[in-house]
């Protein structure tokens, strides 16, 4: 089983994260979607997962697939499904302004920009309110949350100095093993 993707995505991440926890047989292929002309996917984004002749584009659908394969159930509660779709749209929209922003586009000079930035604010204060897991008890929904927000942190696309509950959140996830492993790498 092959993982191809970046160490920095947040999407990735959480693939990764589900593999080591597998206890499957896979390996990680670092792959620079921007610098790649011919990647392998029609998404034109990572991560993409290939295990015996299958192949799968989708971050969801790799998490879903590797769950089952080893066994466990992969977000059986539509609440919880509703908070890991809200950390899917969070990261979308702030990775959107993060490459467009790079790219060189005045992101507060647009109407769409600053609905996505508008759209982050609200999702935070959102996933904020949600229940905190315990120590040690974190499901698909509390990771996809942890690993949208420790990004946005790392890339310094947003501050969660007002959420105090998302910041509990990233203090419970730090003390997971595949959390703390999985870290993008800081230099």
């Amino acid at each position: 089983m092959k993982l191809f993707g970046s160490l920095t995505s947040p999407y990735v991440r959480h693939c990764r994260l589900a593999l080591m926890q597998s206890g499957l047989n896979w390996e990680m292929v670092e792959l620079d979607i921007h610098s790649t002309t011919e990647p392998g996917t029609p998404t034109l984004r990572v991560p993409f997962l290939e295990d015996a002749g299958l192949k799968l584009t989708d971050s969801t659908s790799i998490v879903k697939y590797v769950r089952e394969k080893s066994g466990k159930e992969f977000i059986p509660d539509a609440v919880d499904l509703d908070r890991y779709c809200l950390a899917n749209t969070l990261m979308d929209a702030a990775i959107n302004l993060f490459l467009l922003e790079r790219s060189g586009l005045d992101i507060d000079a647009n109407v769409y920009t600053r609905r996505q930035k508008l759209r982050v604010e609200k999702i935070l204060d959102e996933l904020n309110s949600a229940p905190l897991p315990e120590t040690g008890n974190l499901g698909d929904a509390d990771y996809r949350v942890a690993v949208g927000v420790a990004w946005g942190v790392f890339r310094n696309r947003f501050s969660i100095d007002s959420h105090p509950n998302l910041q509990r959140l990233l203090e419970i996830a730090g003390q997971d093993e595949f959390f703390v492993e999985t870290a993008p790498p800081t230099a």
